[in-house]
């Protein structure tokens, strides 16, 4: 299984992104997909997550500005960012939890600067 990121890039604060990832291989079905970021210096942390039910949660830092999306059929989640803030700068990881076993994709990464 491999997890394809990308959308990432350079905004201004109050800036939009929309990230992407899309999961492929022998995929039997994916329970939860999500998206973690690391800041230089900072441990990872988890950004938000989306549940097969299309449940969501998020980190309280991004509530009301981040918004998750999946395309089950397409094995694919989205990130919206809206109102960057440059603390979201990191490096932007997506994973899942694709039967059973989590997988990890190739950050992107972000940088919210003026």
């Amino acid at each position: 299984v491999q997890l394809q990121a990308s959308g990432g890039g350079l905004e201004q604060p109050g800036g939009s992104l929309r990230l992407s990832c899309a999961a492929s291989g022998r995929i039997f079905s994916i329970n939860v997909m999500g998206w973690h970021r690391q800041a230089p210096g900072k441990q990872r942390e988890l950004v938000a997550a989306i549940r097969s039910s299309g449940s969501a949660n998020y980190a309280d830092s991004v509530k009301g500005r981040f918004t998750i999306s999946r395309d089950s059929a397409k094995n694919t989640v989205h990130l919206q960012m809206n109102s960057l803030k440059p603390e979201d700068t990191a490096v932007y990881y997506c994973n899942a939890l694709v039967d059973s076993q989590v997988y990890w994709g190739q950050g992107t990464l972000v940088t919210v600067s003026s």
